[in-house]
């Protein structure tokens, strides 16, 4: 189905844009919430009517996007994780944390344009993350990951008091070995399978808090 863009659709185009959709995308989806006119001589007529107005906003959307790639280019955004001994993150980091640490320092930035290698980060590391702007302009965010044991903040609880023994440093391991043999001591005697679970610091399901 032809449609015209009403306003700027982030998955589509920009407004004033000619383009064709599955029927029932429109009909449910976008036209209801006016997004884009159906494709009619009336309707091509507004939007003609409109268009020295959609350039000029589009001029101005050129500019901010200018504007915003400098800003998001000069800074570095750095995220700590809780990392085991081999470098590897428990969890992950999202474009959702990504563009959370963006708009502490003031920069709003939908999640949706922001693109990460592989979809997430799952390693500490220096990482280059594309950031879509407007139309076809976008930045390069330089994303730092570090360990939360790395650089602790002063007078800051260490992380490893609360990680799992894989998250332990280097500089404990002794401690790290010696917890995990009492674990695996209390693995043969009681709930082993229960244990393992939380080890790999799995998300609690509804039932296993039934439980």
């Amino acid at each position: 189905m032809k449609v015209i863009l009403n306003t700027d659709v982030t998955t589509l185009g920009e407004e004033g844009d000619v383009k064709d959709v599955a029927r029932g995308y429109a009909r449910n989806f976008l036209i209801p919430r006016d997004l884009v006119l159906p494709y009619t001589k009336q309707n091509v007529a507004i939007i003609e009517g409109r268009r020295v107005s959609i350039e000029r906003r589009k001029d101005e959307k050129r500019s901010a996007a200018m504007g915003l790639k400098e800003r998001i280019e000069a800074i570095t955004v750095t995220i700590k994780a809780t990392v085991g001994a081999s470098g590897r993150l428990f969890g992950s980091v999202s474009s959702t944390m990504i563009a959370e640490e963006l708009g502490k320092l003031g920069i709003e930035i939908e999640r949706r344009r922001i693109e990460i290698p592989d979809h997430t980060i799952k390693s500490t590391g220096s990482f280059p993350v594309r950031v879509k702007l407007y139309g076809d302009q976008e930045a390069t965010l330089k994303v730092v990951v570090t360990g939360d044991g790395e650089k602790p903040a002063e007078g800051a609880a260490s992380p490893a008091a609360e990680a799992p023994p894989a998250a332990v440093g280097a500089e404990s391991r002794e401690e790290a070995e010696t917890e995990t043999a009492s674990e695996e001591a209390a693995l043969d005697t009681d709930n082993a399978p229960e244990f393992n679970e939380l080890e790999d610091n799995e998300p609690e399901t509804d039932a296993d808090r039934d439980e």
